[in-house]
């Protein structure tokens, strides 16, 4: 904090500048030429039209004249590039020795209201004529000398305006007035060139207009409205009437993309719109009918699409791609379409369902559904084992490509002891296991399998009455296409057993390792197999497993208990092995490749595919395979049904 001393020194400080301040202030009222200042020439300030400074002498009509000097220059034509080039050669005014004698504040007053009302030149009352006669009076005028520049340069901006815009005969009668101004001869001679050139130019500008109200716009190439204003262009690059009749050339050509997009012309317009953009790319006219084009294009496109979705929702899948088809033309990059075209697809190959779907069919006849069914994506495959397999037989070679073109619906799991009892109480149908007597079934006593002529379908694989969710066992293959056969009547549906290439597809699952989880021994429980760890009733253990693998039965587990395999199926290379349509043949040379059944009439032998509870792992691999005759009924055989899509 400052001492009371401090303080003191400060205030008398500041007293003493204020007292010199003041003085300078009372001598510069009092005694101005002290600081050099001529009082006649000081700006004066006015309180409002026609007062007077207070201690004035003036007259009202002097400060309203004075008012009207200060109110600046008129705004001009002409841009401000164009006065600031000018500008430049009128930089250095006269140095004006004394103040405006009042008959020289007069005309000024004159020549300013004269130049503000745009009266520039031509007679006694001109802004030009008022600031001459000004100089006259008084040569060293600054303000006559600024005002009739000023005058200069809103003649050249007016005659530039009416040259750009064709007006050749006001701009010769602003030039002659130009001429008779003061340093004007630079201006004069850049204005009669531009003049010179507009002669050329107005009758091709003409020649252009009536060409565009002819309708040849841009066509014929080298005679159309373009071509001409083009050339204009090239003599007058800033030639506001060649540029705009560009654009209405370009009009022209959008209008006729127009014309195209009502007659759905889409293709048309394309190219009509090429041809726009080529005129002036990036115009505003060109976006917004750009614009237009697309959301006609979009709406129609989107029309079209309906109409394909209504075809495709009737059954008519023929229609309904050639509908797709035309939207696609229309606009290609619409947004439904590759939705639409996956229905499609899904139409054509899957009947209207996704691959991965699961779904049942009801029976039209009675109450009751189909099994669950799980929809199987096309492709191709390498059907049986390549050389390099170290488990390959003869009956799984050559190996060789098959494609499944056309999807179809596999059951998720084997069929079961419920629903094929439900199929015999309706149908009356008996079974060979009934009509024939027995199966082989599995012995506890010896391990191996062994005939029972009291075993039915309704037993286990050990011939003891067997639960509704376990997998059906002892049927033969007669009996298995007969619970097909059965299913197409309930549901005007066509299902049958699968073909042999069917089921290996199903199985391998997209993949092409030795199973479909892999090479070995699956690092975690995916089906009911042969594992060392699982154990009989009687404590008998398997003498060719997967070493350290346990799922925890020994015989059939219910139907869905263990992981699906990538097509989502389950039980497929586990719990039973399964019938398929394909007769047996010891080896596939002569093998359809595209996934059909390969039959021989008359055929009493038929195929077995996947690995069942009690088979060894080399009798899992996706590729093995083996034949029965249509008769066997075994406790290790089971069976599951496709349906066409």
């Amino acid at each position: 904090m400052p001492s009371n001393a401090t303080l003191h020194r400060q205030r008398t400080l500041g007293g003493a500048l204020g007292v010199v301040v003041l003085g300078c202030a009372l001598v510069y009222h009092f005694f101005p030429r002290v600081f050099h200042v001529n009082p006649a020439e000081a700006p004066r300030r006015s309180m409002s039209m026609g007062a007077t400074l207070p201690g004035s002498t003036q007259q009202p009509e002097q400060v309203s004249a004075i008012v009207e000097l200060n109110a600046g220059p008129p705004l001009t034509l002409a841009p401000a590039a164009v006065i600031a080039a000018r500008s430049g050669r009128n930089a250095h005014l006269p140095e004006q020795l004394s103040a405006d004698p009042p008959a020289v504040r007069e005309l000024l007053s004159r020549a300013a209201k004269a130049l503000h009302a745009g009266q520039l030149a031509g007679d006694k009352d001109s802004a030009a004529a008022l600031y001459e006669e000004a100089l006259k009076e008084k040569p060293d005028s600054r303000r006559a000398t600024q005002g009739l520049f000023d005058v200069r340069v809103r003649l050249v901006a007016e005659i530039d305006q009416d040259i750009a815009v064709g007006d050749a005969d006001s701009a010769q009668d602003l030039l002659d007035a130009l001429r008779t101004l003061p340093d004007a001869a630079d201006d004069v001679a850049q204005l009669e060139a531009s003049l010179k050139t507009l002669a050329k130019v107005r009758p091709m500008l003409a020649k252009a207009a009536a060409l565009l109200k002819q309708g040849n716009a841009d066509q014929p190439g080298g005679e159309s409205a373009l071509d001409l204003y083009h050339q204009v262009q090239q003599l007058d690059p800033q030639n506001a009437v060649a540029e705009q009749g560009i654009f209405d050339v370009q009009r022209a050509v959008l209008d006729r993309a127009l014309a195209a997009v009502a007659q759905n012309d889409f293709t048309g317009a394309d190219k009509q719109l090429a041809e726009a953009d080529a005129i002036r790319s990036g115009s505003q006219q060109m976006q917004d009918v750009r614009k237009r084009v697309n959301d006609m294009r979009e709406q129609r496109a989107n029309g079209v699409l309906a109409q394909a979705h209504s075809a495709l929702d009737a059954g008519n899948v023929a229609l309904a791609g050639k509908l797709a088809a035309q939207a696609q033309a229309i606009d290609p990059g619409l947004a439904a379409l590759a939705a639409f075209e996956e229905q499609l697809t899904n139409a054509r190959l899957y009947a209207s369902y996704k691959p991965g779907q699961v779904f049942t069919d009801r029976y039209v006849d009675l109450p009751g559904k189909t099994p669950s069914m799980v929809v199987i994506p096309t492709g191709s495959f390498q059907m049986g084992a390549s050389d390099s397999d170290e488990d390959r037989n003869d009956a799984q070679m050559p190996q060789h490509a098959v494609a499944i073109d056309k999807g179809f619906a596999m059951a998720q799991s084997a069929i079961t002891v419920g629903q094929f009892r439900e199929f015999v109480r309706a149908s009356g149908y008996v079974p060979d296991s009934v009509k024939l007597g027995g199966a082989s079934v599995y012995d506890e006593r010896s391990g191996a399998m062994r005939d029972d002529s009291s075993a039915t379908w309704q037993d286990d694989y050990a011939g003891h009455r067997a639960d509704d969710n376990l997998p059906v066992v002892n049927i033969s293959w007669n009996d298995a296409k007969t619970y097909a056969d059965w299913l197409s009547q309930r549901t005007g549906k066509v299902y049958r057993l699968p073909s042999e290439a069917e089921f290996e597809y199903a199985l391998r699952g997209g993949t092409t390792t030795r199973y479909w989880w892999g090479d070995g021994v699956p690092t975690h429980t995916v089906e009911n197999l042969t594992g060392s760890g699982d154990r009989s009733r009687s404590g008998r253990r398997w003498s060719h497993a997967f070493r350290g693998y346990r799922d925890g039965y020994w015989g059939p587990a219910p139907v869905m208990s263990f992981a699906p395999n990538p097509f989502g199926l389950y039980d497929i290379n586990g719990n039973v092995s399964e019938w398929v349509g394909d007769c047996w043949h010891d080896n596939y040379m002569r093998a359809p490749g595209d996934g059909s059944a390969w039959l021989n009439p008359g055929c009493t032998a038929h195929v077995v595919r996947g690995g069942s509870w009690g088979s060894s792992p080399d009798q899992v691999v996706s590729a093995y395979r083996q034949g029965n005759n249509s008769d066997v009924r075994s406790g290790r055989v089971g069976f599951r049904v496709v349906r066409e899509l």
